[in-house]
């Protein structure tokens, strides 16, 4: 090309000439790079956030110039990406083009791909871009991401098993039979775990050519769901390895951050509200393009309420008179389409519209063209400046889009439901490719299943909103099942889709389903569709069960037993009912009751490898432990990979005193999943019983680390440090505990012991007669009462 400048480097530059405003927020982003790293005033994360239209994309990418032209390496997310290994990915890949390889990671990233691929093979034609990792994630939540209770086993809060059914059940086994390396099956089943400290350290590497390194992630309403959690671990803990100082972060989204989370990061945290444009920026922008007729310009500040993208897309127009400042959305269509004289560009160009998001394959769904043609149309379509890439696809801007399909649907209405059937018809084809015969539990686990069948919802409810309510609104209550990022999807679809076709009812549903997953999460939303959809039996049935897991998990459990009974009620077959019972009834102590529910649940599903691991843990807190193990023996045979299983059986094992056998088992227990908190403390008894005390104190720390908030491995740490005689440290955990949990008995019982051999008997005796005040019949308390009673007499 001679030197001359790209197609993109001129737009690029015109883009940045016409950028006004948000001065101060330039300028605090600029002056960051020039404060020392441990400067109180250094920030290390600046949050951008304000309402929809504000500019914050827009002002998000002068920061990543800005930050480039200071010599910084960045690289930019949006909601394109759908999982951490996505979001590295895409850093790896702008890295790259700016001269930084990050080899190690990249070469991770490859295996995990791969193995990902082995495992769950993307669907052809799913759009938009390629399947994410989060089918693998829902696996994990599903399997591995179980959260404990003192006393209660490693089952006692697990997820719902009907959540993910027997899809991420097969998932595992079929992965830990398929791969014979372990390291990959970690890989797929936790890659953040295991990428995240290989990413810390080529950002680490990178600063010496690169000290100013700056990652920005848009759009955080929808990044954030996985990023979120990711990024404050990653900044503000160290669960993963140190992240560099010289790293800054910007996110931009909706909202604020969440000050639960980052509220005590604050001091290095900048926020960035970003409000509509004053005035004077407003009159800027349309002086840029010439607008300074002040009748006019008062025209568009009205119409526009000075939102930015209002503002910038009627200032395109040029408009020389207030009669020529029409409605700023038909008005976006003339003016991105005025220059384009082809008619099939012009065609190509609305047709692309129907689709809420596209690849090349939606693409020729969409469009009506020769085939030998599409790669080529569909290039110019990318290039359009209303079309923005998202990954591996393309979405039109909002302010374009919705004008564009009004004016086709009333232009021709039977026309509008044949487009928009045929492309229901051609993601429906892609989902049942996409199935391969695998139930409907397990294709609600994976994320590229789903984005074909929330494709086909929207187009069905577009072609015929009254038909297709009912079946999407059943599709809210799997979703919900799924999670809240999922049921965020499905109120969204439905909100667009009834905005987009101008029907009332699904335009409702979406938007009271919106603001109850607002307002209560999943749980308010199933309540909703309880209290209004008007479900047939079975699908209440499930509809109840999902909502008592929900409110399971928050700790709602008489609820929760309340919408199982309802649900076993409606439908006396529904095996997932019985066994989320099952786990209420344990929370509360009823492991016997647990056990009768689970009999029913494996009388109808005699195979469900969960099941069976949660009643041989219910088998070994009754003290059971031939029960106990015959059921963990059976869940081992039917699905290997079950972490919980192996830790239960340990720890049944350990009761019986075969050390050896119970080491083994927990050891594979922390294989298959390195972050599991309940299997380290159980292993930390079985060092104990072998005299192993330095390593049963590095598998209690571990253990601390991982659940900071958890009562019990607080006090068993504890019990370790009184053992060892160190008891000021062992009041500290002591304290810990009973901090976390009140009732906490023997907490209470254990400190009294320190605190004696520390010569506090007052303080001794106090928590001994609370610790027996909480259990009466605690026989180990009496005796240590009577004990320190006598020492303190004597003494």
């Amino acid at each position: 090309m001679g030197g001359q400048p790209s197609m993109q480097e001129l737009i690029e530059r015109r883009r940045r000439l016409s950028f006004v405003g948000r001065a101060a927020e330039r300028a605090a982003f600029l002056r960051n790079f020039d404060v020392p790293v441990r400067d109180p005033g250094r920030r290390f994360l600046f949050h951008v956030h304000g309402n929809a239209g504000v500019g914050k994309t827009f002002l998000v990418r002068e920061l990543e110039q800005l930050a480039r032209e200071a010599g910084a390496l960045t690289a930019y997310v949006d909601e394109s990406t759908g999982s951490v290994p996505e979001a590295m990915e895409a850093v790896c890949a702008q890295f790259a083009r700016q001269g930084r390889r990050l080899k190690e990671l990249e070469r991770l990233l490859d295996r995990y791909r791969e193995r990902r691929y082995e495992a769950d093979p993307p669907a052809r034609g799913t759009a938009p871009g390629e399947p994410s990792a989060a089918g693998m994630t829902l696996a994990r939540a599903g399997l591995a991401g179980i959260g404990m209770v003192p006393g209660a086993g490693p089952l006692a809060a697990a997820v719902d098993p009907g959540q993910l059914a027997s899809a991420a059940d097969r998932m595992r086994a079929g992965l830990s039979a398929h791969f014979r390396g372990r390291d990959d099956v970690r890989l797929v089943l936790s890659p953040e775990d295991v990428l995240t400290p290989v990413l810390l350290e080529e950002l680490a590497r990178a600063a010496a050519r690169f000290p100013r390194q700056v990652l920005f992630f848009d759009t955080y309403e929808r990044t954030g769901l996985f990023a979120d959690a990711w990024l404050h671990a990653t900044m503000a803990q160290d669960r993963y390895g140190v992240m560099p100082g010289n790293v800054v972060v910007v996110t931009a989204g909706r909202n604020p951050l969440d000050l639960g989370r980052w509220g005590h990061c604050s001091d290095s945290v900048a926020e960035m509200p970003l409000p509509p444009f004053t005035e004077r920026e407003a009159r800027e922008v349309l002086a840029g393009q010439g607008v300074v007729a002040e009748p006019v310009v008062a025209e568009i500040l009205r119409l526009t309420g000075r939102l930015p993208v209002l503002v910038s897309t009627l200032a395109e127009t040029r408009p020389a008179d207030p009669g020529d400042v029409g409605d700023p959305s038909a008005t976006a269509v003339d003016s991105f389409l005025k220059w384009e004289h082809d008619p099939v560009h012009r065609a190509i160009a609305l047709d692309c519209a129907f689709p809420r998001r596209l690849d090349a394959d939606v693409f020729r769904a969409a469009a009506d063209c020769p085939d030998e043609a599409a790669y080529a149309l569909y290039d110019w379509l990318r290039g359009l400046p209303f079309v923005t890439e998202r990954g591996g696809g393309i979405q039109y801007h909002d302010v374009v889009r919705a004008p564009m399909l009004r004016s086709q649907r009333l232009r021709s209405p039977r026309g509008w439901t044949a487009r928009h059937t045929r492309l229901a018809e051609t993601f429906a084809g892609w989902r049942r490719e996409a199935e391969a015969g695998e139930s409907a539990e397990e294709s609600w686990t994976r994320d590229g299943w789903r984005a074909l069948r929330l494709a086909e919802s929207y187009h069905l409810l577009c072609a015929a909103p009254r038909v297709a309510l009912p079946r999407v609104l059943r599709d809210v209550v799997r979703a919900c099942d799924t999670g809240e990022v999922a049921a965020r999807q499905w109120a969204r679809a439905l909100a667009e889709a009834g905005r987009d076709t101008d029907a009332e009812a699904p335009a409702r549903w979406g938007s009271d389903l919106g603001r109850a997953l607002e307002d209560g999460g999943p749980a308010a939303a199933l309540q909703l569709l309880l209290n209004r959809a008007g479900f047939e039996p079975a699908t209440e049935a499930l509809a109840r069960s999902v909502r008592g897991s929900v409110l399971r998990h928050d700790g709602a459990y008489e609820e929760a037993a309340a919408e199982y009974d309802r649900a076993i009620a409606l439908d006396p077959t529904l095996a997932r009912a019985y066994r989320s019972r099952a786990m209420t009834r344990a929370e509360s102590g009823d492991y016997a009751g647990g056990i009768a529910d689970l009999d029913r649940a494996l009388a109808l599903a005699p195979d469900d490898s969960r099941a069976l691991a949660v009643r041989g843990d219910y088998h070994r807190v009754l003290g059971d432990g031939d029960a106990a193990l015959a059921d963990l023996d059976r869940s081992i045979a039917l699905d290997p990979a079950r972490d919980t299983a192996w830790a239960s059986r340990g720890a049944t094992r350990l009761s019986r005193g075969e050390l050896a056998e119970a080491l083994a088992d927990l050891n594979r227990a922390v294989e298959l999943k390195p972050g599991y908190g309940w299997a380290l403390a159980r292993r930390a008894r079985v060092w104990r019983a072998l005299g192993e005390r330095a390593r049963q104190m590095a598998d209690l720390d571990r253990a601390v680390a991982l659940q900071p908030d958890w009562a019990w491995v607080a006090c068993e740490r504890g019990d370790a440090l009184r053992v060892a005689g160190r008891h000021t440290e062992a009041l500290a955990e002591y304290d810990r505990a009973v901090d976390l949990d009140p009732d906490y008995a023997s907490a209470y019982a254990s400190r009294a012991v320190s605190h004696s051999e520390l010569g506090h008997h007052t303080e001794a005796l106090t928590d001994l007669d609370h610790a027996l005040t909480l259990r009466p019949d605690y026989p180990w308390a009496l005796t240590r009462r009577a004990e320190i009673a006598a020492r303190a007499t004597g003494a």
